[in-house]
């Protein structure tokens, strides 16, 4: 809500870091968990003080869910009563403590098992995702995504979207390809050489595993949770949504495989639109680098952008 960055200058690190925990931890912003438009237009049209004054008199108004709301609730839903926790959503958020309150109150309204929170009062809050160890960093601010991203964390920015229509208990998650599960590598040859060098070095490297990308931590994780169910019943479905197409698709196939990652669904769509696509699917949400896709996606489900690669530089 409030702008206060430090520096994104800071060198990147690799994205093949395998985190220890057995719980998987998602840090989320308050605005990618509720709907703040309205508050955040008093901040923007009239400034902090207006912006306080406004969250500590409605402080007792629930808020209404957020584009990542349903993703919440339906995480924080595999921890059942007695049974090991898997997931911990915690709240890193650039409000205030006064201001924030708004935001408690309305977890506790919306009965969400949240319990841990970092309130910065305009500050970034990403310096908090290597203590807490979080494996997915969700906020409304691009410029806080980059830094989680430049310093080797799962990021994305969360986008006005309209929301899909998976109303099962299952949550299903969306992935583009390059610069999202796996690095750019292969998406720098396009850009230099166009469709034709990108098909000839993917049929070439075919049997090369791509190098991972900033989530192939949190797929892993997602995966070591699917592993526990028989693969029918788990309450976590994947899917790879990108827009290679054959000859390109052997590669990410053989990667997948080198890596022991099990994905549910891979639609290799060869360019088209990949909003009706995620829609089919049924995606609780969408994460990809390219600005052209996540516009075709958000008319469809819940979608973020991930300022990774070559395409965002």
């Amino acid at each position: 809500m409030m702008a206060c960055l430090s520096s994104l200058a800071r060198p990147p690190r690799k994205y093949l870091r395998m985190e220890t925990h057995n719980k998987l931890v998602i840090g989320i912003a308050s605005r990618a968990l509720f709907d703040l438009s309205a508050s955040h237009e008093v901040f923007e049209q009239e400034g902090v003080e207006a912006y306080c004054r406004y969250q500590i008199e409605h402080e007792d108004d629930p808020l209404e869910p957020g584009v990542a709301f349903g993703l919440t609730r339906k995480l924080l839903a595999l921890n059942q009563p007695g049974s090991v926790q898997r997931v911990e959503v915690i709240l890193l958020s650039r409000n205030s403590a006064d201001t924030g309150l708004r935001v408690f109150n309305s977890i506790r309204h919306h009965r969400l098992g949240i319990e841990r929170a970092v309130f910065t009062r305009g500050e970034s809050p990403y310096r908090y995702v290597p203590a807490f160890g979080v494996h997915l960093f969700l906020s409304a601010d691009p410029a806080d995504v980059r830094q989680a991203l430049e310093s080797g964390y799962a990021a994305a920015t969360i986008l006005p979207s309209n929301v899909g229509r998976n109303e099962t208990d299952q949550l299903r998650i969306a992935f583009d390809g390059d610069a999202v599960l796996f690095s750019d590598e292969a998406e720098r040859v396009y850009k230099a050489g166009g469709l034709a060098a990108f098909s000839d070095s993917e049929v070439q490297a075919a049997r090369e595993p791509l190098s991972g990308g900033p989530f192939k931590n949190f797929l892993a994780m997602l995966h070591h949770i699917q592993a526990e169910y028989p693969a029918d019943s788990a309450p976590i479905r994947t899917a790879l949504v990108t827009a290679r197409g054959a000859p390109a698709h052997e590669r990410v196939i053989r990667t997948l495989r080198h890596w022991g990652i099990r994905i549910d669904e891979a639609l290799f769509l060869a360019g088209m639109d990949k909003g009706p696509f995620l829609e089919a699917f049924g995606a609780d949400i969408f994460f990809d680098d390219q600005s052209k896709h996540c516009e075709s996606a958000r008319q469809h489900v819940a979608t973020c952008h991930v300022p990774h690669g070559i395409a965002n530089e």
